[in-house]
């Protein structure tokens, strides 16, 4: 009789982990996936802190928006190996965060909250495209 060897012990599938665990362990991959955690959580309650929650579909987007990068920052930490695969989604959510002023219903008529969303989204788009960077060139070793 054939014995069953389980997927999650072949070898090439062991080995591909620790190739995405080396790139997790890494101090830029800590300092770039906590920024981006803090940037969605800034991004979240920005509406508050900023003062525009009265521009209802503008902070409703930021705060999806920023719940996104925190889930999105928070699995990545912790498992690394099965979320590499949606990290271009960070610079995407950062060029929707600089970008929705001016999308969402229009002009926004507050300076603090385009200028709130405009430095939070360049942060969170450069910091996205770190990320797809130092996936990209570990992987390549």
């Amino acid at each position: 009789m054939a014995s069953t060897i389980s997927i999650e012990r072949h070898p090439d599938i062991v080995a591909l982990r620790q190739k995405y665990e080396q790139v997790n362990e890494t101090w830029a991959a800590h300092v770039v996936t906590g920024l981006v955690l803090l940037s969605g959580l800034y991004l979240a309650i920005s509406p508050w802190v900023v003062g525009f929650q009265s521009l209802a579909p503008l902070a409703i987007s930021n705060i999806a928006t920023g719940a996104v990068l925190v889930a999105l920052a928070c699995g990545l930490t912790a498992s690394f190996e099965r979320w590499h695969g949606v990290t271009w989604v960070i610079p995407v959510l950062g060029i929707w965060a600089f970008v929705s002023p001016w999308v969402i219903r229009g002009t926004v008529n507050t300076t603090p909250a385009v200028a709130s969303n405009v430095s939070v989204g360049a942060v969170t788009a450069v910091l996205g495209a770190a990320t797809l960077y130092l996936s990209m060139r570990r992987m390549r070793r």
